[in-house]
């Protein structure tokens, strides 16, 4: 038996700013058709790189995005060296250009899987969101060759108010298609995404509480929201039963790599920690002052007297883009936190895993292993368990079919 290691669970580099695409929300402002985008980071340095992660965080998960991924000639070599250092690899594409041989070189080289972009199954409104005529076909047809080889696949869809009534039908096509999971990111206002209006927080909150509802109606596909936080507090009211997952992990458990090498919380907290050229990536992790202060977590406002501190605690970049202050309450949440001190906790003491209860946590799919594991060593932590076993993740699977 072994202790669960801590290290960065997740990390995403933005591999360049080029991008065929010029998507009206991208926090990266993504536009560059050149054969290499200013002061990114070469490929002697990103290799140098993934040695670095995987020295810190040995099988962390690595998301290669962008910009758009499949514009770096040596993306294949980069994938190929990760996933021999045992990181487990996964890409975040627009799909436009993912064509079969692509696909295969992706299989080739150990990649877990892929996330397509698709925001509406209106191919005119996808167009216009995106920036290209043409792209919702392509971006199909990408679907249909990651099916046709066998390469996982994620769908992801950035709410707006132009597609958030739209989210069940694409649910539905993204089940019907095979994908693993159908992700929903919520808007953070950064970037070209500054221009956006934003879903109100009525809209945001309805939208919460539907993928709540019917995570487990769409076979073995998960539903999932993404930069929304307050997923944690409606995940718990639709069953407190299931185990509580902290849902965001910027600072502690995640955080992002710029193409130029700078390293910052998450993709929308424009804050600079650190560059991988000046310094290692494991001096940067441990040592930064900022990434300390979200492991930390003091929070003000209601947000820091909240029942729901621990498993949600806000999002801490919609509250820096309004305020400045990285620990302030998130303007985006408009549940009122109950009086008495009830806290939906999730402890961060050591959980035992038995050997024969990680080889079953293998079996879970890659996109979601790690956030499976979180979940059920916070149930362990909250009944008194101090070891997961066969029988309880037995116990814990039922629960969720059966809820």
């Amino acid at each position: 038996m072994i202790e669960s290691p801590v290290y960065p669970n997740i990390i995403s580099w933005n591999t360049t700013k080029r991008c065929n695409l010029h998507c009206k929300h991208c926090y990266l402002d993504s536009s560059e058709l050149t054969d290499v985008s200013k002061g990114e980071l070469s490929t002697k340095e990103g290799l140098r790189f993934l040695d670095e992660i995987a020295k810190l965080a040995p099988g962390a998960m690595l998301v290669l995005t962008g910009g758009e991924p499949l514009l770096r000639n040596d993306i294949f070599e980069l994938a190929s060296h990760a996933t021999d250092l045992s990181l487990n690899v996964v890409v975040g594409s627009n799909g436009t250009l993912l064509d079969n041989d692509k696909a295969k070189k992706l299989v080739k080289s150990g990649v877990s899987g892929i996330g397509i972009s698709l925001d509406s199954l209106d191919a005119d409104k996808h167009d216009h969101f995106r920036g290209l005529s043409g792209a919702w076909e392509n971006t199909v047809q990408s679907i249909e060759t990651c099916k046709n080889i066998g390469l996982d696949f994620q769908i992801q869809t950035t709410a707006t108010r132009e597609n958030y009534k739209e989210i069940p039908k694409l649910i539905n096509f993204s089940s019907s298609k095979g994908a693993r999971a159908f992700n929903v990111f919520f808007l953070v206002c950064t970037g070209r995404g500054e221009k956006i209006t934003d879903l109100s927080q009525g809209e945001y909150d309805d939208l919460l509480k539907y993928l709540a509802e019917n995570q487990s109606n769409n076979g073995n596909m998960m539903i999932r929201a993404r930069c929304a936080p307050h997923f944690a507090r409606f995940v718990h009211q639709e069953s407190s039963n299931l185990p509580i997952i902290k849902a965001c992990l910027a600072g502690t458990n995640y955080c992002r790599i710029t193409p130029e090498g700078d390293v910052t919380p998450c993709p929308y907290l424009p804050i600079t920690v650190g560059n991988i050229r000046e310094e290692s990536f494991e001096r940067i992790w441990n040592g930064a002052g900022v990434l300390k202060e979200l492991r930390e977590q003091k929070l003000k406002g209601k947000c820091g007297v909240c029942e729901y501190t621990d498993s949600c605690g806000g999002c801490r970049a919609r509250a820096y883009a309004l305020t400045e202050d990285i620990m302030e309450s998130d303007p985006s949440c408009i549940y009122k936190p109950k009086q008495e001190n009830t806290v939906i906790t999730t402890d961060d003491a050591p959980i035992i895993w038995s050997d024969e209860a990680l080889a079953r946590l293998e079996k879970v799919p890659f996109f979601v292993r790690d956030m499976v594991k979180k979940g059920v060593e916070r149930y362990c932590r909250e009944k008194g368990h101090k070891e997961v076993t066969p029988v309880l993740m037995t116990t814990l699977r039922k629960r969720f079919k059966n809820r």
